[in-house]
């Protein structure tokens, strides 16, 4: 069973906090299955996004929950995450959109193996 969307979301930004991290809703998505999108900022004007993985980049039997794949690679300026996340917006008004600010980069979310 999948947790929901708003139970992940909240788990990641506490996860974040608790490691030193800053974190942030920006956006609520659909409560039950709404895809997450996570921004990480490490605060010197660069980012990285993070989206959902296609069900075919990763085997379905690992136990994470949801795994994310790279959309903007880490080190590129932060305006190519809020750019790409407009679009994103545009294409599905459900989706949650969370914020990390943090210098090491850490995303806190399960990346697909080619991705880590």
């Amino acid at each position: 069973m999948r947790l929901k969307s708003a139970i992940f979301v909240s788990a990641i930004v506490r996860t974040a906090q608790v490691a030193g991290a800053f974190a942030a809703v920006r956006r609520r998505g659909a409560e039950e299955a709404g895809a997450v999108f996570v921004k990480v900022a490490t605060l010197d004007g660069k980012a990285a996004l993070y989206g959902p993985a296609y069900q075919g980049d990763f085997d379905v039997s690992y136990p994470a929950d949801r795994r994310f794949r790279v959309l903007v690679p880490p080190g590129h300026p932060e305006s190519e995450s809020e750019e790409r996340m407009v679009r994103e917006i545009r294409f599905d008004s459900d989706l949650w959109f969370l914020e990390i600010e943090d210098k090491a980069g850490r995303p806190f979310v399960d990346l697909v193996p080619d991705e880590a």
